[in-house]
Order: structure tokens, then C-alpha cells, then sequence
């Protein structure tokens, strides 16, 4: 009972005991409503007496000799004996009855038309507890009329905090199971249930003789499939379409689309798929009958068998519709069951524009080759690497095999197969060296002239295609400037060469027993690097990426690495570790090196005092997933005192064999070295000791491993990427009943360094814009981790007029920091409206 409710009580009493004359006054509690409330009551000027059954001869000699001179209440929680039955009943003659209707004072209390009376009546048992009278009495209802008290009561038994029938049904349907629904139960228990069934057929067109949640639950699936799949629906389905699918839509949008709720959509779409054999069903329907629905898994399933099947038959294209196959991909992806088959999708997605590979032409001509490379040939060769970093992480590959072959196949014959022999036969043009920028001169090119400090960040064997996404990437942060160029390393390219090139020098040299010589001193490690980088600028160190990354947390070891510096290079080595030694696992390492120099930088920039970075390579790589094979290995005789490695060899001698390029070292290095450099013009390797490499190689000739990016980054002082933090609807809400209307909202994520706090602007307006509810201000600034801990509530007061159900009304959401809008949701305005505020006058 609420605290009014007590308070009208004692008031009533303590006026039945004003005067200095002894009263008794009686109170019989038929249902013994106040039978928690009565400890609680203090009388101003007499004392309560509890009478029990069994104690009625007691209670009179008590009155009547042992105190005759106290005022009494006499509360009994049960109703007045019989005359015959009550020994009290001539004390009664000379004492007054008092009377509390618990109906009676609710309905004062709440305001609420004494018309309705008859249903708190009805339903009186609910308000015998004191929490859970008090759960209706925070609804804060506007306006009573029968459905919406009876919604209360559900709302108040679900622990909802709004009058809402979507909300209460959305409690049964993800706070228990669906059978014996321990709120059902509970609608029983106060005979609330009959009015939740009539409210389901109201909101939902659901009737049944035997309502259960399940088939209420299947009725909302098949009628929501319905709208969506465009054939008619198999025969036992028929019968749980309802004519009510709009609010049926609205609801499981609604439901699919929350933050909290989303799982356990999953679950309840899995158990009535199960229960109706969806996928047999569906087996037998066309893919474009099927691709606008997502209220089954099975759906997805059935068009990727669809998508894998016309890319088995390089058929790209094909349609659903007027959709195309990366349309279809992108459409799924943003559906509901996206997120579930999103690696499925963007295999699929990647075949896709491999296969469009399959009829792949290279240009005539070094400088061509190099501009069609950079363009878009370089998108190829990162389809084919998003291709497999999706496919291994796929759950299970089996349906995707056959496709796995196709892909490699045109990846390796149609395209590489293509592409190396026209441009090697580039390569060894007379004027291919001096069509592009040369690793030899990186320093020179790049970094002398420079009068800010410079960071250059070298990641081993990051080659073109992975440079371009982390400038990508780098591009999207609005105030990073950015700008990409390629640039051909050395032959051979591989690790220790292509470092030497990149630091300042007058001559590079590789010794006949392999050493790299940097002006003469031979540079194989950290310290030789930073003594030779010194000997041209004092002021500069080189460091290794993780000494940087292990500083995160320590701002003065990472300022003190870029103080007084001129020149910082920086060794991150993430790909080419990975491919030497978990072949496998080098796609994943491109990403994650994107990520890890993106990140780098951006911690540099906020806390080392450095704003001008410049992203390279020593080398790029070849990575194919089907071991090579042995006829794609050159065998032959070789000199004793060659450099033999997979894909190169330097030797006095030219290797004479079909198949094979030689070059002059000292034409590729700018000096008098009269060795020769072999190398396939194909992706073949030699056979050489040891197994080496079986997927990944570098060092031989080929766009992929000698194009490598130069990225040319400047961030603007003390910036730090950031997001800005949103808010979500909880509350399910599609219609507005009351004229004070409370909605839950979740805080997406928490405030941190990188996810900014923000204010929001929250309001209700019409079709034409109009504004119908009072204005509220919300500060998200909320860093709990607890997702439950960062939902709020805000109050709405619409106002005073007429709506018109037919019509669209919002609850629109503004960033005051840019006064954009970022969030729009539709409801319909049922709300009572008269001049005289609702009072029956």
C-alpha cells in the first residue's frame, strides 16, 4: 500500500477518536488487506488492539473490566462473525465500525474515475503487498481507463518502468522461458491472464482456445516472414499468419534491433525454426522469394548455397532481383543475422572480384604495369588476402572448399600467372628503374630535407596493397593528412638489403659472401643501423616498435625516445615474422600491423611531441595458400659460391633456364659489382636446401614483393582520434498512452580516451516538424563497463491536445555539440485528450 493510501487511513481514524469521551471503534479487514500496514499506524490518541479468531472472550474482558478508560482500534483481518458466532457483538452496540475500501482509496490516490473501480476491485489482491503496490504507483499512469490499469498491473508484476503491453510481452519473452513463464504465473494469480490473452489478440491478432507464449511466439516469426518473403507461405504455416503484422513487424524490430535483446531474438527465432523445420521448408523456395526476410538463420543459409553455387560457375552476374552478388553481400551483412554470417558473406564478397580476375589483363610496359598496379590490380591481391583472413576463421570451411580451389587457382594461373612474365619482361626494360622512385634513395627523396622531426616507421614486408588500407585508414581521421606513393625496392628483396637501402648512404654494396654493406660498414642489426643513420644526422636513434609500444603508459620514456631528435627510425617487424614461421596466420598479421602502426602513430603524435611520419618497407611478399609444387621449383646446376635462397640467386654466372631473369647487381645497386642476380619471371622457386618457405616467399621479382608503399603522414598537434559516444532506446515502445511518458535509454559504450562524452538533446515533434514534448538534456558521460549501469531513464510531457492516431509523431535525439540529429523513432499517439484534463465533470 502506498504511504498516501496509510496516510488517508490514519487521518480517517484519528478524526473517528477526537473528544475526551472513551471510543471503540472496530475494524473488520474481510481480505485482510492492511494486515502489513497495521504495525506500521501510530493514532494520535488511542491504541490498537489485534484481535484474533480465537481470543474474542479475552479481547471483551479486557475492554470491559481490565482497561476502561483507554481508546481503542480494534483491527480483525477477517470478516465479522456471525451474530451468534461473536462474543463481541454487544460491545459493538455501544462502539462504531470503521470502514477501508483498499478500492476505494487507490482510486483517490491515483486519481482514477470512480467508474473504474470495479477493476481494481476485481484485482484487489495485487495491492496486498506494499512493493509491488507501489511498482503500479511509479508506472506514474496518465489518464486511467480500463486497458491501461490492467497493463499496469502486468507492467508492475514484469518490473517494467513504463505502461507498456510491448513491454511487458518483451519481458516474458526474454526475462524466463516459454514454458511455465513464471509471470504468466503470476498474471494467474491476480486473474490478469484472460486480459493478457485479449491484449495479445488486440496488439497481435493472436487467439487461440489453448494460448500458450509459443504459439504466440510462432505467430509473431511466420507473420513477420509473411510481409517479407515473396511467395506464399508453406501450407502448415498459414494458419499462424496474423492480420495484425504491423505491430508484429514493429515488435520484433524492435526486439532484434536492441542492444539487450538481440540474443535472446536468436534464441526464440532458433526455437520456432526448429519447431517448423524452417530449413526444409525454405530448402524448396527460390533465393530471391527469401532475400528481403531475416526472421531465420536458415534464410542466410540458403542464400549463401545460392551465392557459392553461381561463383562455382563463375557466374558474376548473377542476381536476386536487380541485386548483384556484392550487393546481395552488403544487403545481408547489414540485416539482422549479419553479424552471425559476416565472415561467410565477406568470403564471398572477395571471390566475388577474384573471379572477376579471371579474365585479367596486364598492360605492355614497366611504367603501365606499375600505374595499373597501383590503380587497381593492388585490389586484387587484398581481396585474395581478406579472402583467406575471413575463410580460416569460418567455423566450418566445408561448403566453401570447392570455392577455395576455384580461387586459387585463378589467383595463382589467371592472375599472377599473367602478370609476373609481362613484368619481369618490364623490369628489364632499359629505362624501368628510372620510371619510379628507388628504395636506394628513400633517405635522400624522403627524409633529408625534412625540417620537422621525421619518424620513419619500416615494417618488414608490408608491401603495397596492406599500405594502402593503413592509408586508408589514416585517411579517414579528418585530421590526418596523408598522402601514398610506391616505390620499388631492391633485387633481391629481402630483409637486410632493403633496410640497408632505406638508411642514408653514398654507396650499397653486397659483398660476395653476403654481407650488406652500408658505405662501407656492413649494417646487420639495431646498433649497426642507428651508427650509420648517426653517421648523416646526429640527432637521430633507432628504436624497435615494441620498446615503443611497452612505453604506452610511461609518457616521459616516450617523449624522452623523440626529445632533441631530428630523425627516429622505427623496426616493426609483424608480418615477415609470421610468414617465416606460421605461414598460415601472415594475412592476419597484415591487419593487425595496420592496426598497430595506425595506433602508434596516433600515441606519438598525443604524447611524443611528433607530428611527421613516414610509413615503409624493406620488401613485400608472395603469399599462396597451396603449397608449391614441385614442378614449380627450378633445379639445375649452381656455382658453389652463389647466394641461393628460394626466390633469388646471386652468382658470378647468370642462371641459363627457361623461366629465369638475370639481372646485373651492380646495374640494380648503382655500383661496379659484376655479379649476377637470377630470379624467376614466374612465382616458381629454386630448389634450394632446407624446405623453407612453402606459402610465403620474397626476394624474387614481382610487383607484390618490390612495390612497397611510402606514406607520407602529418597529424595535427595534440590530436588524438576520438568517437563520440551514442545513446540507444531500450524502452520498446511503438505507442504513447500517457500524457507523462518515461523511456529507458542505454549509454553505448563507456567514456574513455578515445570514445568522447557528449550532451543530447531529446524531444518528441510531429510530421511537420512541430514540437509536442517538453525538451530534456542528457549528459552521456558514464564510464561504468556494466552495460545495466549505463541505462537511464527520461521523462516526457506531451502536450495538451489532439492527436491523430493516422499520423507519424518522433522521438528524434540531437548531439548539442554539432546539433546534428542521430536517432529518429517512429510511434503512434494514442492518447485521451479533453479540455478539462481528463475529469469527468
Amino acid at each position: 500500500m502506498s504511504e498516501l493510501n496509510l496516510k488517508q487511513i490514519i487521518d480517517r481514524l484519528n478524526a473517528e477518536f477526537v473528544g475526551d469521551t472513551r471510543k471503540l471503534v472496530f475494524w473488520y479487514d474481510d481480505k485482510a488487506d492492511f494486515a502489513e500496514d497495521i504495525d506500521s499506524i501510530q493514532l494520535e490518541n488511542a491504541k490498537i488492539l489485534k484481535l484474533e479468531p480465537d481470543n474474542q472472550f479475552q479481547t471483551k474482558y479486557f475492554l470491559e473490566r481490565q482497561d476502561k478508560t483507554t481508546n481503542y482500534l480494534i483491527y480483525a483481518p477477517f470478516p465479522k462473525p456471525d451474530v451468534r458466532d461473536n462474543h463481541l457483538e454487544d460491545t459493538l452496540l455501544y462502539s462504531k465500525r470503521f470502514h477501508a475500501d483498499r478500492a476505494s482509496l487507490i482510486c483517490a490516490d491515483l486519481k482514477i474515475n470512480e467508474k473504474y473501480k470495479p477493476v481494481i476491485e476485481k484485482h484487489i489482491k495485487f495491492f496486498a503487498n506494499k512493493e509491488r503496490t507501489q511498482r503500479f504507483y511509479d508506472l506514474e499512469i496518465d489518464n486511467f481507463n480500463e486497458e491501461n490499469i490492467l497493463i499496469g498491473l502486468m507492467s508492475a508484476i514484469c518490473r517494467t518502468r513504463m505502461c507498456s503491453f510491448d513491454e511487458v510481452v518483451r519481458v516474458l519473452l526474454t526475462d524466463d522461458s516459454l514454458e511455465d513463464n513464471k509471470f504468466l504465473a503470476e498474471f494467474d494469480k491476480y486473474d490478469l491472464l484472460p486480459d493478457f490473452w485479449k491484449f495479445c489478440e488486440q496488439q497481435f491478432g493472436y487467439t487461440d482456445n489453448k494460448p500458450t507464449l509459443e504459439k504466440l511466439v510462432v505467430t509473431m516469426f511466420v507473420t513477420y516472414a509473411e510481409k517479407y518473403i515473396k511467395k506464399e507461405l508453406p501450407t502448415g504455416w498459414q494458419s499462424f499468419v496474423s492480420y495484425k503484422s504491423g505491430n508484429i513487424i514493429a515488435f520484433l524490430d524492435s526486439l532484434m534491433n536492441n542492444y539487450l535483446y538481440r540474443d535472446r531474438y536468436d534464441e526464440l527465432s532458433a526455437h520456432v525454426a526448429a519447431g517448423l523445420n524452417v530449413a526444409s521448408a525454405l530448402d524448396k523456395y527460390e533465393p530471391e522469394a527469401l532475400v528481403e526476410c531475416d526472421s531465420f538463420a536458415q534464410i542466410d543459409s540458403v542464400i549463401l548455397r545460392w551465392l557459392v553455387k553461381r561463383l562455382l560457375e563463375e557466374d558474376a552476374g548473377a542476381k536476386l532481383g536487380s541485386r548483384t552478388i556484392p550487393e546481395i553481400c552488403k544487403m545481408r551483412l547489414k540485416m539482422h543475422f549479419g553479424k552471425k554470417f559476416s565472415l561467410a558473406y565477406q568470403v564471398l564478397d572477395s571471390a566475388y572480384s577474384l573471379i572477376m580476375a579471371v579474365n585479367y589483363t596486364c598492360p605492355n610496359g614497366f611504367k603501365a604495369i606499375v600505374n595499373q598496379y597501383q590503380s587497381t590490380d593492388c585490389l586484387i591481391d587484398a581481396k585474395y588476402r581478406q579472402f583467406y583472413s575471413c575463410y580460416d576463421k569460418l567455423d566450418n570451411t566445408e561448403g566453401f572448399e570447392p570455392l577455395r580451389n576455384l580461387i586459387e587457382n585463378i589467383y595463382t594461373n589467371e592472375y599472377l600467372g599473367k602478370q609476373l612474365p609481362k613484368w619481369n619482361e618490364g623490369l628489364l626494360e632499359p629505362d624501368a628503374l628510372s620510371s619510379m622512385p628507388l628504395q636506394q634513395n628513400f633517405f635522400d627523396r624522403y627524409v633529408k630535407n625534412n625540417s620537422e622531426r621525421t619518424v620513419v616507421i619500416i615494417s618488414d614486408a608490408m608491401r603495397y596493397e596492406v599500405g594502402r588500407e593503413l592509408f586508408t585508414k589514416m585517411q579517414d581521421d579528418p585530421k590526418c593528412t596523408a598522402k601514398l606513393e610506391a616505390m620499388l625496392s631492391t633485387l633481391p628483396s629481402y630483409t637486410r638489403l632493403g633496410m640497408a637501402a632505406l638508411l642514408p648512404h653514398t654507396t650499397l654494396e653486397l659483398t660476395d659472401d653476403g654481407k650488406e654493406l652500408v658505405d662501407g660498414v656492413y649494417c646487420v642489426d639495431l646498433a649497426t643501423r642507428q651508427s650509420v643513420l648517426q653517421a648523416a644526422v646526429p640527432e637521430s636513434c633507432c628504436v624497435q616498435f615494441d620498446d615503443i609500444k611497452n612505453m604506452n603508459k610511461d609518457k616521459e620514456a616516450l617523449r624522452g625516445v623523440f626529445t632533441g631528435k631530428q630523425v627516429v627510425y622505427i623496426y616493426h617487424d609483424q608480418i615477415d615474422v609470421h610468414g617465416e614461421h606460421t605461414e598460415d596466420e601472415v594475412f592476419d598479421a597484415c591487419e593487425k600491423t595496420v592496426n598497430e602502426i595506425a595506433e602508434l602513430i596516433r600515441n606519438v603524435a598525443q604524447n611524443g611531441n611528433t607530428l611527421h611520419f613516414i610509413v615503409t618497407a624493406d620488401h613485400g611478399f608472395i603469399y599462396k595458400r597451396d603449397k608449391v609444387r614441385e614442378s614449380d621449383k627450378i633445379g639445375g646446376v649452381m656455382d658453389k659460391d652463389c647466394i641461393a635462397k628460394r626466390r633469388y640467386i646471386v652468382s658470378k654466372q647468370p642462371v641459363q633456364d627457361n623461366g629465369i631473369c638475370n639481372l646485373s647487381l651492380g646495374y640494380l645497386l648503382r655500383n661496379h659489382d659484376d655479379k649476377i642476380v637470377s630470379f624467376p619471371c614466374s612465382t616458381s622457386v629454386f630448389k634450394t636446401p632446407g624446405s623453407g618457405g612453402q606459402n610465403y616467399v620474397h626476394g624474387g621479382s614481382s610487383p607484390q614483393e618490390m612495390l612497397i608503399p611510402v606514406i607520407d603522414i602529418k597529424m595535427e598537434k595534440g590530436h588524438m582520434e576520438t568517437r563520440t559516444v551514442q545513446i540507444m532506446l531500450v524502452s520498446l515502445v511503438q505507442k504513447i498512452t500517457n500524457m507523462i511518458t518515461t523511456l529507458d535509454f542505454i549509454q553505448s559504450e563507456p567514456v574513455s580516451d578515445v570514445v568522447k562524452g557528449t550532451s543530447f538533446r531529446l524531444y518528441f515533434v510531429s510530421e511537420d516538424n512541430e514540437k509536442i514534448s517538453n525538451e530534456n538534456i542528457y549528459v552521456a558521460d558514464k564510464r561504468d563497463s556494466n552495460a545495466q549501469k549505463r541505462i537511464f531513464r527520461v521523462r516526457f510531457t506531451f502536450k495538451n491536445k489532439k492527436y491523430d492516431k493516422d499520423r507519424h509523431y518522433y522521438l528524434v535525439v540531437y548531439d548539442e555539440s554539432n546539433d546534428i540529429e542521430v536517432f529518429r523513432h517512429a510511434v503512434v499517439m494514442d492518447l485521451t485528450f479533453s479540455d478539462n484534463l481528463g475529469l469527468d465533470l
